[in-house]
C-alpha cells in the first residue's frame, strides 16, 4: 500500500505543479511587443544602477521577446511594452541611462557607457529596454542627384588647423558623400549638402543680383522625395541663418528661393501633375505670399527662381569718364574632389558667393572695364573682347581657390543715354547703309544667278544632243562589231569543217593502207607457209597430195574386189556396192573353181 501512496502523491504534485505554471505563471507577449520583467525580491541594486541583473530586485535589463513566457507572479511581474519601430528612411540615436560615466569632454557613448552611442540603428524592429534606453527617431539623410554631402564629425580631438579630420577627430572630412541614402547619426556626424555642377551668379545693373543654383532631380520614390526635400529644406535653412546674421552684408534672404517651404501636398503634387513639381512662384503665388524682398529681381517666366540675392551690382566708370553698370551673368561650378575643400576654407554656397565669387567679379570687372571706352561696350567687337578678358581673369583668379569658371556673360550694358543715342543712331545708319549693301550684292547675285540658269538650260540641250549622238555611234559601233563577229565565226567555223574534212580523208587513207599491209602481209606470210611446206615435202606434187589426204573424210570405207577370171570392168556391172551385193560378190568369189 506505501508505494502505492506515494506514487499517487508524486502525482498529484506534479499536476499541482503543471497547473500552477499553466493557469498562474504563463503568459504570452503578442507579436510586435516585447515583456519587460521586474523582480520583487532580491538584491538591492547598487547606486546608480538602474537595471536590475539577475537575482537583483528591480526592473530587470534583460526582456522577453515574443511568444509564450512562464514566470512565477509572486517574484516576478512582467509590462508588454511595444518594440522600437524604425520605418524606412528613419536612424534611430540610442542613449543609454544605464552604463559607466563618460570621460571628460565626450559626449557620445560606447557599448557600456552612460550616454548618447555612436552610430545610428537603421529601419527596423529593435527590442531595447524603455527603462534603460531612449531611441529618438531622425530622418536618414538623402543626397539628391546633382548634389554632395560634406561630413563634419561633431565628436574626437580637434582636427589640425587647416586640416581635415581623421578617425576619432572633429572637424570637416575629405570624403564626401556621392547622391545616395544614408543612415547617419545626426549627434555624431553634421551634413552639409552641396550643390555641385554648374551654377549661377546674376546681376542686373543697379537692381542688384541673385545666385541661382541648379535645380533638383526628382526621382518616383515618394519617400526619398520627401527625405530629399527634408535635407533642402535644413540646408536652406542654415543658409538663411548665415543671411541673417551677417546683416548688411552683400546678401539678402529670398523667400521664394528653389528651398522655399512648402506642405507635403505641394512636394507631392507631381504625381498629379505628370511627374513635375509645380515651380516654387507659383507655389508660394497660390498661397498669397511675397514672393521676394524688394531688392531682390523677379524670376522671369520659365526661369529658375533665385535661391538668395545680392545687394551688389558691376559698376565702374569708363576710361572716358562715363559711369557703366552691367547686366551679368557668371556660370561657375563646385566640383565634388574640391567642394569639401572649399567648405572648409569659406563655407556654404552664400558664403562662397560673398567672401569669394562676388568680390572677384567686382574687382575684375572694374580692372578690366575701366580699360575700356563707353563706346567699346555699345559696339559689338569691343563688347565681346571685354567678356572673353573678363572670362579669362576670373577662370585664373578663381581657379586657384578651387572654384572652376565657365562663362562671364555680359546680357546688357547700361550705358548714359547722351552718348548712347548719338552712337545708337550711328549705329543704325551704318546698319541701314549695309543693308543697302547687302540689298545690293543681292540683286546683283539675284541676275548673275539668272544667267547661270539660262547657261545651265542651254548646256543641258548641249548635253542631250551630245548624248544623242554619242548614242547613235555606240549603236553603230556595236552593230558593226557585231557583224565583224559573225563573219569571223562564219569564217571560223569553214575552217574549222576544213580541217575536220582534211582529218576525216587522212584517216581513210591511214585506214585502206593499213588494211592493204595487213593482207598483204598476212597473204605473203601464207604463202611463204606454203612454201614451206612444199619444199618440207619435196615437190608441189606431194604437197597437193598431202592436202588432198588432209581433205578426205575420216568416215570413208575402202572395199577391195578381187577379180576373177575375166577383166575388172567386166565384173563390175554384176557387182554392187551395198552390203549384200557385196557380200554376194564375196561369195562367189569364194567359190571353188569349175574344173
Amino acid at each position: 500500500m506505501k508505494p502505492r501512496i506515494i506514487v499517487s502523491a508524486i502525482l498529484m504534485v506534479v499536476a499541482v505543479w503543471i497547473a500552477w505554471q499553466w493557469f498562474f505563471c504563463r503568459f504570452y507577449v503578442p507579436p510586435g511587443q516585447m515583456a519587460v520583467i521586474i523582480a520583487k525580491d532580491g538584491k538591492a541594486l547598487p547606486p546608480g544602477q538602474m537595471l536590475a541583473r539577475k537575482g537583483q530586485k528591480g526592473v530587470q535589463e534583460e526582456v522577453l521577446g515574443e511568444g509564450r513566457h512562464f514566470l512565477n507572479p509572486v517574484a516576478f511581474e512582467h509590462r508588454i511594452q511595444p518594440l522600437v519601430n524604425i520605418p524606412t528612411g528613419k536612424v534611430g540615436v540610442v542613449t543609454a541611462k544605464v552604463g559607466d560615466e563618460l570621460p571628460q569632454g565626450e559626449f557620445l557613448a560606447n557599448p557600456g557607457q552612460k550616454g548618447i552611442r555612436r552610430g545610428a540603428l537603421g529601419p527596423g524592429r529593435y527590442r531595447l529596454n524603455p527603462y534603460g534606453y531612449q531611441i529618438d527617431i531622425n530622418d536618414a539623410i538623402s543626397v539628391p542627384i546633382g548634389y554632395v554631402g560634406v561630413v563634419t564629425s561633431l565628436a574626437g580631438a580637434r582636427a589640425p588647423e587647416g586640416g581635415f579630420a581623421k578617425a576619432n577627430q572633429k572637424g570637416i572630412r575629405e570624403d564626401i558623400l556621392q547622391p545616395g541614402l544614408y543612415y547617419v547619426n545626426p549627434k555624431e556626424y553634421k551634413i552639409d549638402v552641396l550643390e555641385v555642377g554648374v551654377n549661377q551668379v546674376s546681376m542686373q545693373g543697379k537692381t542688384g543680383g541673385a545666385v541661382i543654383t541648379k535645380g533638383q532631380i526628382q526621382t518616383q520614390n515618394k519617400a526619398i522625395d520627401e527625405l530629399q526635400f527634408n535635407v533642402l529644406q535644413n540646408q536652406a535653412a542654415q543658409r538663411e541663418e548665415y543671411v541673417r546674421q551677417e546683416g548688411g552684408s552683400t546678401l539678402g534672404v529670398n523667400t521664394g528661393s528653389f528651398f522655399e517651404k512648402r506642405s507635403a501636398d505641394d512636394w507631392d503634387s507631381k504625381d498629379r501633375s505628370g511627374g513635375k513639381t509645380p515651380a516654387p512662384a507659383a507655389t508660394a503665388a497660390a498661397r498669397g505670399q511675397a514672393m521676394q524682398t524688394p531688392q531682390a529681381p523677379s524670376a522671369r517666366p520659365g526661369e529658375p527662381a533665385p535661391s538668395f540675392v545680392l545687394n551688389q551690382f558691376v559698376e565702374f566708370p569708363s576710361r572716358d569718364g562715363f559711369d557703366i553698370s552691367l547686366d551679368m551673368t557668371v556660370e561657375f561650378e563646385l566640383q565634388p574632389d574640391r567642394i569639401a575643400r572649399i567648405f572648409r576654407d569659406y563655407g556654404d554656397l552664400p558664403a562662397v558667393v560673398e567672401k569669394i565669387i562676388m568680390p572677384q567679379i567686382l574687382s575684375v570687372s572694374r580692372l578690366k572695364g575701366s580699360a575700356y571706352r563707353a563706346t567699346d561696350f555699345i559696339v559689338g567687337e569691343g563688347r565681346e573682347k571685354f567678356q572673353t578678358d573678363l572670362t579669362d581673369a576670373l577662370k585664373r583668379s578663381l581657379a586657384e581657390r578651387n572654384i572652376a569658371v565657365h562663362n562671364a556673360l555680359i546680357r546688357h550694358v547700361n550705358v548714359p543715354a547722351q552718348i548712347l543715342e548719338p552712337i545708337q543712331q550711328s549705329s543704325v545708319a551704318q546698319e541701314q547703309d549695309l543693308t543697302n549693301q547687302e540689298k545690293q550684292k543681292t540683286a546683283r547675285k539675284q541676275a548673275e544667278l539668272n544667267t547661270e540658269q539660262q547657261l545651265i538650260e542651254q548646256r543641258g540641250a548641249e548635253v542631250a544632243q551630245e548624248t544623242a549622238k554619242l548614242k547613235a555611234e555606240i549603236k553603230a559601233q556595236q552593230e558593226k562589231q557585231v557583224a565583224e563577229i559573225s563573219a569571223d565565226t562564219v569564217r571560223q567555223v569553214a575552217t574549222v569543217e576544213k580541217e575536220t574534212a582534211l582529218i576525216r580523208a587522212d584517216k581513210v587513207r591511214k585506214l585502206g593502207r593499213a588494211q592493204a599491209e595487213t593482207i598483204q602481209r598476212v597473204e605473203g606470210e601464207k604463202a611463204k607457209g606454203f612454201v614451206m611446206k612444199t619444199q618440207a615435202l619435196g615437190d608441189p606434187m606431194a604437197y597437193n597430195l598431202a592436202e588432198f589426204a588432209k581433205g578426205i573424210s575420216n568416215d570413208i570405207q575402202i572395199r577391195i574386189l578381187h577379180a576373177g577370171p575375166g577383166t575388172l570392168w567386166t565384173d563390175l556391172e554384176k557387182a554392187t556396192l551395198g552390203e549384200m551385193g557385196g557380200a554376194k560378190v564375196l561369195q562367189e568369189n569364194q567359190k571353188p573353181a569349175a574344173p
